[in-house]
């Protein structure tokens, strides 16, 4: 899953949650039924896992380029420089 997958998962997920929270809350009233309530949320978080947590195609419509290892070992990555002088705090 790219980068961009990620974020359009997460989005997903956010959406269908609240969804289904409205959705079996009205669902709970209506009936006069908390038991209803819940089986409706926990089908929708099953739902929005089936949907969300799998690395399904569309997910994967960016994918990152790597450099070859051959490339990699002509650019090497660089380095800080640690200065080892301490100033002096003599007066």
């Amino acid at each position: 899953m790219d980068w961009q997958g990620q974020k359009l998962a997460e989005q997903i997920m956010q959406v269908m949650l609240l969804v289904f929270a409205v959705v079996s809350f009205g669902a709970g009233y209506v009936l006069g039924s908390f038991q209803m309530m819940m089986l409706v949320y926990a089908g929708g978080v099953t739902l929005t896992a089936l949907i969300t947590i799998p690395n399904w195609p569309f997910f994967n419509r960016h994918p990152l380029k790597w450099l070859d290892p051959s490339e990699a070992e002509k650019h090497p990555k660089p380095q800080v420089a640690v200065s080892s002088k301490k100033k002096s705090t003599k007066k």
